[in-house]
Formats: structure tokens, C-alpha cells, sequence
């Protein structure tokens, strides 16, 4: 089992810059992906970011040169560096791991953290 944990969560104004963070402990698979995805009230979750343990990132395109997703892999830590938010970037943002461990991928999700930005 994995474990998630996010922070770096919070309320800010349109312009501004948050940095999300993820700590993974546990069964840590290698190789593996981490990323961010995010969820509006009434939406589907969607793929924000996403980074293997190469350092290959995939971004979607709302947040293209915006956000940025890095990795920490001594810290088993994944960040998004979230510049410029709009008040559409506003959602609860999720972590995920995706390992491959018994003849399959494996997803684990923490629990969210609430981004909200203001106008």
C-alpha cells in the first residue's frame, strides 16, 4: 500500500502563485508516476500533471506553461508549482501514484487539498 499526503492548499487572488506538495510513504513501486489531478464541484476529475520517474511530464493544456510538476525522489515527493491562477484553476486537487506491482498498475489517491482563486 501507498500512502498520499498533500499540502500547500489555500485561497488566493487571480496573478498569484500556489505550490502543491506530495509526500508518498509505503510500498513505494519503481518505476512509477506521479501526478495532479483536480475536481470542480459537479465535474469529473481531470488530469492537471503527471511525471514518471524519468522526469517524462505531461501537462494538460489548460495549464501549459503555468504549472509546473517536479519530483523529489528521495523524499518520495511530487510538487506542482502553480503560476498565474484564474479563478477557473479553483477545484480540490489530487494526488496519485500509479505503480506496477502484481501483473498490474496500481493507482493510490490522497485525499485532496482545496484550491480556491479569487477575482
Amino acid at each position: 500500500q501507498v500512502q498520499l499526503v498533500e499540502s500547500g492548499g489555500g485561497l488566493v487572488q487571480a496573478g498569484e502563485s500556489l505550490r502543491l506538495s506530495c509526500a508518498a510513504s509505503g510500498r513505494i513501486f519503481s518505476p512509477n508516476v506521479m501526478g495532479w489531478f483536480r475536481q470542480g464541484p459537479g465535474k469529473q476529475r481531470d488530469l492537471v500533471a503527471t511525471i514518471a520517474s524519468g522526469g517524462s511530464a505531461n501537462y494538460a493544456d489548460s495549464v501549459k506553461n503555468r504549472f509546473t510538476i517536479s519530483r523529489d525522489d528521495a523524499r518520495n515527493t511530487v510538487y506542482l508549482q502553480m503560476n498565474s491562477l484564474n479563478p477557473e484553476d479553483t477545484s480540490v486537487y489530487y494526488c496519485r501514484f500509479t505503480g506496477w506491482a502484481w501483473g498490474r498498475n496500481n493507482d493510490y489517491w490522497g485525499q485532496g487539498t482545496q484550491v480556491t482563486v479569487s477575482s
